[in-house]
């Protein structure tokens, strides 16, 4: 006979002194799990699918130095790069070498893309698999089992519920609810395989989905990752590509 685990559930009252602390106590342990770097860079196979019965499996380089670019090189059959993408702050440049042509974008191309109201740093945390859309100054509950801590949270977009393993609280699932009823927007993140690099606690598995209107499911297998190695991020036009 397997034990049970025994739980502790708190809606939390910030005038109440016990609960405050175990709070204050899992958000102090989430920053020191937060994923720190000057560089990144890692192969990651993609796995992408949506309700449009689109399906896509590609390998991609990223590279990150971070607060300023995200390089990503994806690779087609036969190891040929098909795009390569220079997102900044506020731009987002995608160069197809198929039809020969570039698109020229805001950052807000990533919102269309991935159906998230996301920005360039948020876009950075979720590669390198740091929480998002956590809000520390609005929280509603605390849950603790003998191998899990959960909190609920919200913000002015999302109620999220994050699960974390109790021992080192290493993020194991975060599920988003969209404030505004009418959308009804969702969207789940899964981190997996767990390693440590250079004292850096680091998911190599995820899976992400995002359901409204329409669905689309991504995997992320990361290989490869580095931290703080002196990277470049090239990015030319040919003459002979379109500009759009």
């Amino acid at each position: 006979m397997t034990k049970k685990d025994t739980t502790i559930t708190l809606l939390v009252n910030p005038a109440e002194t016990d609960s405050a602390k175990l709070v204050h106590t899992a958000f102090e342990k989430i920053r020191s799990n937060h994923v720190d770097f000057k560089t990144f860079a890692s192969k990651i196979k993609v796995d992408y699918k949506d309700s449009k019965q689109r399906n896509y499996d590609f390998n991609a380089f990223v590279r990150i130095q971070k607060d300023s670019i995200i390089w990503i090189s994806i690779i087609a059959a036969l190891g040929i790069e098909a795009f390569r993408v220079y997102i900044t702050p506020d731009s987002v440049k995608i160069r197809n070498s198929l039809d020969k042509e570039v698109q020229l974008q805001s950052v807000n191309y990533i919102k269309e893309l991935i159906k998230l109201p996301v920005n360039f740093f948020t876009l950075q945390d979720i590669i390198v698999g740091n929480p998002v859309f956590l809000d520390s100054t609005n929280v509603l509950m605390y849950k603790e089992t003998e191998s899990s801590v959960s909190l609920s949270t919200a913000d002015s977009v999302f109620k999220q519920l994050l699960t974390m393993r109790k021992d080192d609280f290493a993020i194991l699932h975060s599920k988003l609810d969209d404030v505004d009823a009418t959308r009804n927007r969702t969207a789940d993140f899964t981190y997996n395989d767990y390693i440590n690099i250079e004292g850096r606690l680091f998911s190599g598995d995820r899976k992400i989905a995002v359901a409204e209107k329409t669905r689309l499911e991504i995997s992320l297998n990361i290989k490869q990752a580095e931290f703080d190695k002196p990277l470049n991020f090239p990015f030319n036009i040919p003459k002979n590509y379109k500009v759009k």
